[in-house]
């Protein structure tokens, strides 16, 4: 069985984690422990949970993790929806994040179906 670290979306969502953490160094400073938290959270659940499915000992769990990943990224996208409404980021600065998080999701519904259809 393939580590979580060989995992392409777990590696992804590593790369996601760095540019959103970037991401949040232009937030203004009344929202460095509201929404930047909030963002953090999310961001950070979507490889842990990758990892902590993958660690489990059965594909009827990954699965339930890989779920919860999923679920992460779409809240992340609209929190990054968000900032960019209240203009403490801009389209192009979110460009990349928008690119990793549609990617991710995809991967991951792909994975979601795959192993639902061997189980």
């Amino acid at each position: 069985m393939q580590s979580f670290k060989e995992l392409i979306v777990w590696q992804k969502a590593i790369q996601l984690v760095e540019e959103v953490y970037k991401l949040l160094n232009y937030l203004p400073n009344n929202e460095r422990y509201a929404l930047s938290d909030q963002i953090r959270r999310s961001v950070v659940s979507i490889p842990s949970n990758i990892a902590e499915g993958r660690g489990r000992n059965s594909e009827r769990e990954f699965i339930y993790y890989l779920n919860i990943a999923n679920g992460s990224a779409y809240e992340l996208q609209t929190q990054l929806i968000i900032c960019q409404r209240l203009g403490y980021l801009k389209e192009e600065q979110l460009v990349t994040a928008y690119e990793l998080c549609d990617e991710i999701c995809r991967i991951l519904n792909v994975m979601i179906k795959k192993l639902k259809a061997n189980g």
